[in-house]
């Protein structure tokens, strides 16, 4: 099975995001609402794999079985790089020392201490054009 999951990490919003803060969602449903009301909700209470397996199965209103995750990450998924929270959203995405992750706004104070700590890797956000 193939993880997204990070450790010690700060994805940070992408350098072509539209928004300068961070922004909730609007349009119910979609991939980053569905992320965000699960992030939102549970700070730091599931992995990167565990918020995409749920936003899956919500979304696409699959059975949350084992043997259905292990079939969806046997091909491989994009890790929360690719997360329209951090491409159109503004947020960043901080995974703990033990995989489990928690949206940081770009804005805070939280957001600035991680991305001034060294010990915390830094991975940007994918662009949403592939213009520079």
């Amino acid at each position: 099975m193939k993880t997204t999951n990070y450790h010690e990490t700060l994805i940070t919003p992408s350098d072509d995001s539209k928004r300068m803060q961070s922004a909730v969602p609007e349009r119910p449903g979609t991939v980053a609402a569905l992320q965000y009301e699960l992030l939102a909700a549970a700070p730091y209470g599931m992995t990167s794999d565990d918020l995409i397996w749920r936003a899956h199965v919500l979304r696409n209103e699959a059975a949350d079985t084992e043997a259905a995750r292990a079939a969806f990450f046997a091909k491989g998924q994009p890790c929360l790089r690719a997360s329209p929270l951090v491409r159109s959203y503004g947020w960043g995405i901080h995974h703990d020392t033990k995989g489990r992750i928690a949206l940081i706004a770009c804005e805070s104070s939280d957001f600035a201490r991680l991305l001034a700590d060294p010990s915390v890797t830094k991975r940007p956000g994918m662009r949403s054009s592939r213009r520079a």
